[in-house]
């Protein structure tokens, strides 16, 4: 059965009692913000921010035939991935544009799928559709298996403390451990999020593991629950783009940026032709990228000149600093003029091209 389009997260009703404002974020409701956005940015860049990671969804691939099938179908390297590691792929149709953004990871007797829960129905109708005489089952764990977040500099120390080992973990990869007798997974993110750990467990247990972090450990740092709207400040500045807004279907996988989303190596897959011809014949004509304005946030989507598009702004941020709020957005520029520390016009706002993530002082 698949997921519904909108639901309340494991958490929620924790975070309601706390007094967390509530919303909808990536087709979920969960925690908007709980001291304020401005408040939660400064602690996930000075200290270690706790947030529900119900709005991700997870979908088990079992069957003997999963490694090859899968390998098959998405743009990365599957097939290769050691027990207990990941990678980042994007999920193709036959003319190359992107339906879906998954993180992969080996867990020994099944795969485990990593998305928005908002891309979960389109996942798992689109894999089902070529699954023809494969031994292959995707089964949407995404009720019985949910997710709590953190981020910072002393997010480390708060694991730490509460008795996690993280000695040698790398990016993107899974440690079974235990926090207070509940059996956890615990996920380093990958370098484009430095900082970021993800605990995965069990939905039941989600209430218990958040009092521990909260109670337990995360105020001996100067930490404090962190909600999606601060999480959205911080995904702009590093620069990740997010499926749905920077990221959609009529975009092609080398103008994201995202190569760490692909492997011309592997073998065939569905879109790989596309994608071959424009790594074989030169660059997409536009890029992903990012924006600092001097005068004002333009608004969302494309802006032409001379009747020709430039530029799209596909997010857009006004983040606290030290000298004041600073406007950033992200989105795409034509490749021939979009070289990093350019100026360029876009409806009357004056914008610097930048490469994120974007260098900002909190203090």
């Amino acid at each position: 059965m698949l997921a519904s389009t909108m639901t309340q997260t494991a958490l929620y009703q924790r975070l309601a009692s706390s007094g967390a404002h509530l919303g909808l974020y990536s087709g979920s409701e969960t925690a908007l913000s709980f001291a304020g956005p401005a408040q939660e940015l400064r602690t996930l860049y000075a200290s270690a921010g706790v947030f529900d990671l119900g709005w991700r969804g997870k979908i088990i691939v079992t069957g003997q035939d999963r490694v090859r099938w899968l390998n098959g179908v998405l743009t990365n390297n599957v097939r290769d991935l050691p027990p207990n590691r990941g990678n980042y792929n994007f999920l193709l149709n036959a003319q190359g544009r992107i339906l879906a953004d998954i993180y992969v990871y080996n867990r020994g007797e099944y795969l485990l799928l990593d998305t928005d829960r908002s891309q979960i129905e389109t996942v798992i109708k689109t894999l089902d559709h070529f699954i023809i005489m494969d031994d292959v089952e995707l089964q949407d764990a995404s009720e019985t298996l949910t997710a709590i977040g953190l981020c910072g500099p002393k997010a480390e120390e708060v694991l730490s403390a509460s008795g996690i080992d993280l000695s040698g973990l790398q990016p993107i990869e899974v440690r079974d451990l235990l926090i207070k007798d509940l059996g956890v997974s615990v996920v380093r993110g990958p370098e484009q999020k430095p900082g970021w750990y993800e605990i995965w467990m069990s939905t039941p247990n989600a209430e218990a593991i958040w009092d521990t972090l909260i109670k337990d450990t995360l105020i001996q740092v100067g930490g404090q629950p962190v909600g999606t709207e601060a999480l959205e400040l911080w995904r702009i500045l590093q620069g990740i783009p997010r499926y749905g807004k920077d990221i959609r279907e009529r975009d092609l996988p080398q103008e994201t940026e995202q190569e760490h989303a692909l492997n011309y190596t592997k073998g065939c897959y569905i879109g790989q032709e596309i994608v071959e011809r424009i790594r074989s014949r030169g660059q997409v004509h536009r890029k992903f990228t990012g924006f600092e304005f001097q005068n004002g946030l333009p608004e969302l989507g494309k802006i032409e000149e001379n009747g020709r598009v430039v530029a799209e702004i596909t997010s857009i941020a006004r983040v606290p600093s030290g000298t004041g709020e600073k406007d950033i957005a992200l989105g795409y520029i034509r490749r021939e003029g979009g070289a990093p520390g350019s100026q360029i016009q876009l409806n009357g706002k004056t914008a610097r091209i930048t490469n994120p993530p974007f260098e900002i002082s909190l203090t």
